[in-house]
């Protein structure tokens, strides 16, 4: 899943997620009928048929993210998804992919500048450093409020806090090395 959700605007939503069946010479008629499966699942039930420009931001994003689903991966790579998106779309997608990811049972890897973003998605956080870019350092997430929390709700958090200065400190500090 990508900055831009890359959407062919020729090809209804139904056909844009059997792209990657489509190339991947997937069962055809499997595929299509976990599409359809997972647009119900995840509110997009009625849109089968629309165009992506019918769509919002936020609508086409989740749209990727089950064309992607629909192939089956095992991991899922998630690269700056909610960048092109405005503040508040950015959050609440957040929220509703970080819970699509829980119940579909995957392990992603979610690429961000977003201190927040990583905090409230992850598990564990890794800063990579300057180029050429290697794991500078590691941090667990933990909330004392307990598993699956939503990213929304990790903000609120008594340890996001400590969480979001220490990376912030960190990466600061990457800054000033370089000045």
């Amino acid at each position: 899943m990508l900055q831009h959700d890359h959407l062919f605007e020729w090809r209804d939503l139904l056909s844009n997620l059997l792209v990657g069946a489509e190339i991947r010479r997937m069962d055809m008629k499997k595929a299509k009928r976990k599409a359809l499966e997972l647009l119900e699942r995840y509110g997009l039930g009625g849109f089968a048929g629309h165009n992506p420009a019918q769509l919002s931001g936020g609508m086409r994003q989740r749209v990727a993210l089950i064309r992607t689903l629909v192939t089956e991966p095992d991991i899922l790579l998630l690269d700056e998804p909610f960048s092109a998106l405005d503040y508040q779309t950015r959050l609440t997608l957040a929220d509703e992919v970080f819970h699509i990811i829980k119940d579909q049972g995957k392990t992603a890897v979610l690429v961000t500048h977003d201190i927040s973003e990583a905090i409230g998605m992850a598990d564990r956080v890794m800063v990579l450093s300057k180029r050429p870019g290697t794991i500078a350092s590691v941090h667990d997430i933990r909330f004392d409020e307990g598993e699956g929390l939503s990213p929304w709700k990790k903000r609120e958090a008594g340890r996001y806090h400590s969480y979001f200065n220490a990376i912030w400190k960190e990466l600061d500090s990457h800054v000033v090395e370089q000045a």
